[in-house]
């Protein structure tokens, strides 16, 4: 991207993006905006520099260049506070910017990253971190010259946080020795911080996990080799072993015992928003699908004329609109600072599988093509149905949705006596 596109871009954006000092009505105004404005011109702007800087940068696996243009155009600091470094943007306009990457770019892996580092790690820090804590790391992250990861997925626990091994053990001087693996740490092989999870007392569950931020370079942790995908690549993950690694008073994240509650806050926020990324890759596909509808022919005629392939597009075009409302009804709801497990759990659910859907229907337009690595879409099914997986699994958000609609509790009458 040219020095000029990245400040008419930046320009446009400011333009448009909130103080948060303005009043809780204008903010309800742009939530609005975001649902009915599929050009939104946060998303736009987004749009045009994702388009330019991070595609096809001809480097394999993670590239710290790009991530390091992402910083300048504000993407990593978009929700830290201005104090920080950042910019202080609501958890609507971060959507936002981040449905306009994924509309942007095809490499859904760097833009995954991005929103994993946003709406996950920063948040966990942004929320429970010490004052210390945060002048030290937020500052870094929002510039892009640092990168974190979180640490609390193991190979026999994932959502299931009580069931963690790793363990945190207090010594007399009131230290920690961290010891155990985590698995599947995204960002885990070019991180310089990590916030890793371990339970202080394995008898107390949930409450005996505790948070910690270590630099990743702290002796007693070793980062593994980059585990292969099906997908994603441009955004790696490995394991992370700690031996016998110190973890002083200063290191904890939050409270003792905090760290079960700041996971699963951090999560309920990358449930709802990190999907925004993958809600504008439903918008590029659906492009996609339309272009070829038209373009190619069949007995005379463009295809897209036949039912059978103007339904699929139809069908795509349905779930995407109905994933971006319930990504922003999810959105403003944060921003009210009101409950949204509700909204989040759906949102991922609807997002996640339809977009799976989507690329399975873009394959069938564009035919044989559609197969081939050298086609525009048989990539984006295998980075979709990442979906499935990251933030929790689609069972598990049933499960959550299930749950808050009380169909696991007995019914009982009231006795009008």
């Amino acid at each position: 991207m040219t020095k000029e596109r990245s400040e008419m871009a930046a320009a446009v954006a400011d333009d448009v993006m909130l103080d948060p000092r303005h009043p809780p009505e204008v903010r309800e105004t742009l939530a609005l905006d975001a649902m009915l404005d599929l050009r939104h011109p946060i998303k736009m702007a987004a749009a045009e520099f994702a388009a330019e800087s991070l595609t096809d940068s001809g480097v394999e696996g993670f590239d710290a260049g790009r991530w390091a243009m992402a910083a300048e155009f504000g993407v990593q600091g978009s929700m830290i506070p201005a104090e920080y470094g950042g910019f202080g943007r609501t958890a609507v306009e971060a959507a936002l910017i981040f449905e306009g990457l994924g509309l942007g770019t095809a490499d859904n892996g760097f833009v995954f990253a991005l929103a994993s580092q946003t709406f996950a790690i920063q948040r966990a820090l942004i929320t429970a971190g010490s004052e210390r804590q945060k002048r030290r790391w937020l500052p870094s992250l929002a510039s892009g010259t640092a990168i974190g990861c979180f640490a609390m997925s193991e190979p026999d626990a994932g959502s299931d946080t009580g069931a963690i091994s790793t363990i945190a053990e207090p010594q007399a001087d009131g230290h920690y020795l961290i010891n155990g693996t985590k698995a599947w740490a995204t960002l885990s092989p070019v991180a310089d911080v990590i916030i890793v999870f371990a339970t202080t007392d394995p008898s107390k569950g949930h409450w005996g996990i505790a948070g910690f931020i270590l630099e990743s370079s702290r002796v007693g942790i070793e980062i593994g080799a980059t585990q292969r995908k099906m997908g994603m690549n441009s955004c790696p993950f490995a394991e992370v072993r700690f031996t016998d690694c110190v973890a002083g008073p200063d290191d904890l994240l939050g409270s003792l015992g905090a760290g079960g509650s700041i996971f699963s806050s951090a999560v309920e926020a990358e449930r709802a928003f990190l999907y925004a990324a993958q809600m504008g890759s439903m918008e590029r596909i659906l492009n996609l699908s339309i272009e070829r509808a038209r373009r190619r022919h069949a007995y005379g005629r463009p295809i897209g004329s036949f039912q059978a392939i103007s339904h699929k597009v139809a069908e795509m075009k349905l779930r995407h609109e109905s994933a971006r409302l319930l990504i922003y009804k999810a959105a403003e709801l944060y921003d009210r600072g009101e409950s949204m497990t509700m909204a989040g759990a759906l949102a991922k659910l609807q997002t996640s599988e339809m977009a799976v859907q989507s690329a399975l229907d873009s394959m069938r337009i564009h035919g044989a093509e559609g197969y081939t690595t050298a086609g525009p879409v048989e990539a984006e099914l295998r980075d979709a149905i990442g979906g499935l997986a990251y933030s929790g699994t689609s069972e598990i958000a049933r499960n959550l949705v299930a749950r808050l609609l009380h169909v696991d509790r007995p019914y009982r009458s009231i006795s009008s006596g």
